[in-house]
């Protein structure tokens, strides 16, 4: 049993450690608010340009290009998005189990994140490249990872390249996904509703692209990986900014739990000290 001096020691450090979490809590929740409407936004535009895409690429038309080259998997590269920070529950701790799940022998790393990249190094994984990205991140953070993982697919290094991060679907839900990038064509592992609905009737019409159709579908093709990686990119600040919120949450209200459990019995305690206290005195009387 603990004494009152050990259980106010108790008390008073609980009270102090839930003070921090939930100010932390409020910090998330501000960022949180930013973050969602950041990766929500977009949606529609990011699912309009891959129906486009789909469209566009296989309409039938004599068009090929090198990044829809579909080759035999002989060595893979895998964009690896993490949280930069701790303290949002098991959010990276899901994504470095499906990162884990790609054979190193044949699979090379480009990581975005400070946490990935350690988790690529201390696993004896190989590391192509490390990329920062802000809080919120850039467009141009986006592009300069989109164009690393390009140029390894165009030169031969790798012989596709997939994305594992976090899927953004609401404050208390996110989705660890590995979404298929290069080469370009349907994706896989990402399901959203309306991906697949017609971008114009199917009534037969002749599509006329100018100046040509190899430039303009050359052009979209960029674009629509650059766009592509920011929005991952957003999806993965809400889902960290979501998970850290409801973790300090939980934590709080574990802490204040955990109070009132210890401030009850302290109160017995000292209502059982006073009530002993208060027979001996009567019974000293009575002698």
């Amino acid at each position: 049993m603990h004494s009152p001096r050990e259980l106010r020691r108790r008390i008073r450090s609980i009270t102090g450690m839930a003070q921090i979490t939930r100010a932390m809590q409020m910090v998330a929740a501000s960022k949180m608010r930013k973050a969602q409407q950041a990766a929500i936004v977009p949606r529609p535009f990011v699912l309009l340009l891959y129906r486009i895409q789909r469209a566009a690429t296989t309409l039938p038309i004599a068009f090929t290009h090198p990044l829809l080259e579909v080759r035999e998997v002989r060595r893979r590269a895998v964009i690896l998005v993490a949280a930069d920070k701790g303290l949002c529950g098991p959010l990276n701790t899901n994504v470095f189990r499906l990162a884990a799940q790609f054979d190193p022998a044949t699979t090379v790393f480009i990581t975005a994140g400070r946490k990935a990249a350690q988790f690529v190094t201390r696993s004896g994984r190989r590391l192509a490249a490390e990329f920062p990205y802000g809080d919120p991140p850039s467009f141009s953070e986006a592009k300069a990872i989109a164009g690393f993982a390009r140029d390894m697919f165009l030169n031969g290094e790798v012989d596709q390249v997939e994305i594992v991060v976090t899927r953004f679907i609401n404050t208390l839900s996110q989705e660890v996904i590995a979404v298929r990038y290069l080469p370009v064509g349907e994706v896989s592992g990402l399901t959203v509703p309306g991906m697949d609905a017609p971008v114009w009737p199917d009534d037969g019409a002749e599509t006329l692209f100018e100046p040509g159709a190899a430039s303009v579908l050359g052009y979209l093709l960029g674009h629509y990986l650059n766009i592509s990686a920011y929005f991952l990119l957003l999806n993965a600040r809400a889902s960290e900014h979501s998970a850290r919120m409801v973790s300090m949450k939980n934590a709080t209200e574990s802490a204040e739990d955990l109070m009132r459990a210890l401030s009850r019995e302290y109160n017995r305690l000292r209502q059982g000290n006073i009530t002993k206290e208060l027979l001996e005195i009567a019974g000293g009387r009575a002698e």
